[in-house]
């Protein structure tokens, strides 16, 4: 008997058999006393009496799928004999339970850059139904192809995987519907969230955003030389930088009050005498572990400034001539050099 099978409907028994005759033959029916179904009795023709199961009220197959009773038949002789029958309702199964989700909501959290078929979780639907009718089968829910093209369902398992590298930068949550449709085409969903975790696959960019070179030699302390931008697009420790400098140069680093400029200003005065550039790496770190780390090369050229007098080689010279030295002659050559270069370097005698 189907499970959807409205009360009152009636299933024609086997009718039993007596080889007497008369009284002794005459039969009568009883049956188990059961509330979901009763018996009657419908007269043939002949004068026979045609026992009938009635449904008494609607059968769930999920809470009893078989019933069995016991059809009794009585003869009209005294003493009264009897004979009896095992009958077993089967209910057969409609298709009256759609698929349901152990959850109604999935959430997980998995690391960014995943190889590509990682097991990020597993959905799971059942269904009492039976047979194809409780069969499940898992699919996406009208999702964008950004998300189809991240991932992958498992129709029979539910199992979902990566299908592309996820990337946190890009986006850090993935929300979206899966279906689970039994073999009836009864349909539930269920929301899945994927959270991904940071990982340190960002090393720190430094960008130049101006650069003052060459520098007067001259220059106060404290003059800004350049102005950098230091980004890591990595989040928390990962995306925390640090800056340095290498090499033997009189500037040092500043943090701007916006976190991620930097300036490099003087740190004591320059002498172009001593040196005509300086030549610097700057490396900036994150916290991440193992940490990463980005370099920037900067070369400063150091301008002239007229700080330098003339030095003659001598500061007094001595010349002895004799009395009748002809006009225009050649006395002495004096020599002074100026330590500056171009025409602060450039000397004149009088």
């Amino acid at each position: 008997i189907g499970e959807l099978i409205p009360p009152g409907a009636r299933f024609p028994l086997e009718m039993a058999r007596d080889a007497d005759v008369g009284r002794n033959s005459l039969l009568t029916y009883q049956l188990t006393s059961n509330p979901s179904f009763s018996l009657a009795l419908k007269e043939n023709p002949g004068g026979s009496k045609q026992p009938e199961l009635v449904l008494e009220r609607a059968l769930d197959r999920e809470k009893q799928s078989f019933f069995e009773l016991v059809l009794t038949a009585v003869d009209g002789g005294d003493p009264a004999r009897s004979g009896t029958v095992q009958v077993r309702v089967n209910v057969m199964d409609a298709n009256d339970n759609p698929p349901v989700f152990s959850k109604s909501v999935y959430e997980t959290r998995v690391a960014e850059n995943l190889p590509a078929g990682s097991l990020v979780l597993q959905v799971r639907a059942t269904d009492a139904d039976t047979g194809s009718n409780g069969r499940v089968s898992y699919s996406f829910s009208n999702v964008p192809e950004a998300i189809s093209s991240l991932f992958t369902v498992d129709s029979e398992s539910g199992e979902i995987r990566t299908l592309g590298s996820l990337d946190f930068e890009e986006k850090s949550k993935h929300i979206f519907g899966l279906e689970a449709k039994d073999g009836g085409g009864l349909v539930s969903h269920c929301q899945v969230q994927i959270y991904v975790t940071d990982e340190n696959d960002n090393a720190p960019e430094i960008t130049i955003l101006s650069l003052s070179s060459p520098v007067p030699e001259d220059a106060p302390v404290g003059t800004v030389v350049a102005l950098l931008n230091v980004d890591d697009p990595d989040s928390g420790e990962n995306g925390q930088v640090s800056c340095e400098l290498s090499g033997e140069a009189p500037l040092s680093i500043v943090a701007s009050s916006g976190g991620s400029y930097k300036v490099l200003v003087l740190a004591k005065a320059l002498a172009r005498e001593e040196a005509a550039f300086h030549e610097l790496v700057l490396r900036a770190s994150d916290g991440g572990d193992p940490a990463r780390t980005g370099t920037a090369r900067i070369r400063v050229m150091v301008l002239d400034a007229n700080d330098n007098a003339p030095v003659f080689s001598q500061a007094e010279y001595t010349v002895r001539v004799p009395e009748d030295v002809p006009v225009g002659s050649v006395l002495i050559t004096v020599t002074a050099t100026d330590a500056d270069e171009g025409l602060n370097g450039f000397v004149k005698y009088s």
